[in-house]
């Protein structure tokens, strides 16, 4: 692998530029520049598809020491626009590294920047919030680029990135699901249920960690589309359903809106929501949501109420907002469960009549704390309450 190093400019939508270094000739990149404040799971960050046309600066000043694996991808793809850190290790240091980040970085053609004084791009960011950026090689710098300004605001990147088809997970009695294989589920906590329950998994954005922990569970999962219909969803006889995490404005999203609103409505059939789950689901029962002004990404953001706090990880850009949209008649049983104790918004939501709750942040938390993974079980235990009084 050459060790040609090149020198490479990111260009912000307010004129501003940092010089950096990158393994190969760069092309010009435009997308949404955001930080996570993580000091590990950048493997991770490269394959959830909530990060969908961003570009990530990490925080911490040194990524790529572990190198990567086969395990911790959270999908089949690259979704982040650009990875942007002050240094990139080249020598990783792990029994589980099947290859090095640098290595996969020009494998896989990801485009990157490092040598950048990520502090005071960081600062900048929570200064000015998120906004447009250009990743490019010197020589087009100096050549001159249009600029491609896209307002992330405006796409539907959920139905960009949703899966097509939908497919099923089953845990038979012959096949032995190696829970080890994902580090981030303790097989202690696994609840040990009498009975099998369907799930069907909206897929808004879906990470697989969220599968691994229905599956821990010995959840059978349906995975659909998240522009699949009301009558598609219970076609499969659901136990319950679960709203993935996902990328981009809810608001843009009204074919699921639509379809959620229907299923709590109508279904009675247990419903949880995550991150941009929590977002439509809430949306649906009437609130409105936000732009945050530099989102929350990272792995120690504390969630609670009162003397009560959770640390979880948290990946997103807009927010759950108290003002009503509307008036529904759901709302007046709608209870704000948590808040986030950094900014006081909107973390977590629980009906006191219907079965549907939801969380900002992240319970599969890959990577990330376990403090909230046992959401996982209140949601089979949920499902085993409602199955018995049907």
């Amino acid at each position: 692998m050459s060790n040609r190093l090149y020198p490479s400019i990111l260009y912000l939508e307010d004129g501003t530029f940092y010089k950096g270094w990158s393994f190969f000739e760069l092309p010009v990149y435009a997308g949404e520049i955001v930080f996570n404040t993580g000091m590990t799971g950048y493997q991770e960050i490269l394959s959830d598809p909530s990060y969908t046309g961003q570009m990530v600066v990490f925080t911490y000043p040194e990524i790529g020491n572990t190198g990567l694996n086969q395990e911790d991808n959270e999908s089949n793809f690259i979704h982040l626009k650009a990875l942007i850190s002050k240094n990139i290790s080249t020598l990783p240091s792990s029994w589980r590294s099947n290859i090095s980040l640098k290595d996969y970085i020009v494998k896989k053609r990801i485009p990157h920047l490092f040598g950048v004084d990520t502090r005071s791009l960081t600062k900048k960011i929570r200064v000015l919030g998120v906004m447009n950026s250009y990743l490019c090689s010197f020589n087009s710098f100096k050549k001159g680029f249009k600029l491609d300004l896209k307002n992330l605001n405006e796409l539907d990147l959920i139905r960009k990135i949703t899966v097509r088809n939908q497919y099923n997970f089953v845990i038979s009695n012959n096949f032995k699901f190696n829970i080890t294989k994902s580090f981030y589920i303790n097989p202690s906590k696994r609840l040990n249920s009498l009975k099998s329950y369907t799930i069907v998994v909206l897929d808004l954005g879906l990470k697989f960690n969220i599968i691994r922990y229905l599956l821990s569970l010995g959840c059978k999962v349906h995975v659909l589309p998240a522009t699949s219909d009301y009558n598609l969803i219970l076609s499969c006889k659901p136990d319950g359903i679960l709203l993935s995490n996902g990328p981009g404005n809810p608001t843009v999203a009204n074919y699921a809106i639509n379809t959620v609103q229907k299923l709590i409505y109508n279904s009675y059939v247990p419903i949880f929501g995550i991150c941009m789950g929590h977002q439509i689901l809430n949306i649906a029962c009437g609130f409105n949501t936000f732009k945050l002004k530099f989102g929350h990404r990272g792995l120690n953001h504390p969630s609670g109420l009162n003397n009560y706090s959770e640390l979880t990880s948290q990946n997103h850009g807009f927010a759950v907002s108290p003002k009503l949209q509307d008036h529904f008649n759901l709302l007046e049983s709608l209870v704000v469960k948590y808040q986030n104790l950094n900014d006081g918004t909107v973390a977590a939501t629980f009906h006191n009549e219907i079965p549907v709750f939801s969380v900002q942040y992240h319970p599969e938390a890959s990577p990330g704390p376990h403090d909230s993974s046992y959401l996982f079980n209140v949601f089979v235990q949920l499902i085993s309450v409602i199955s018995c009084k049907n």
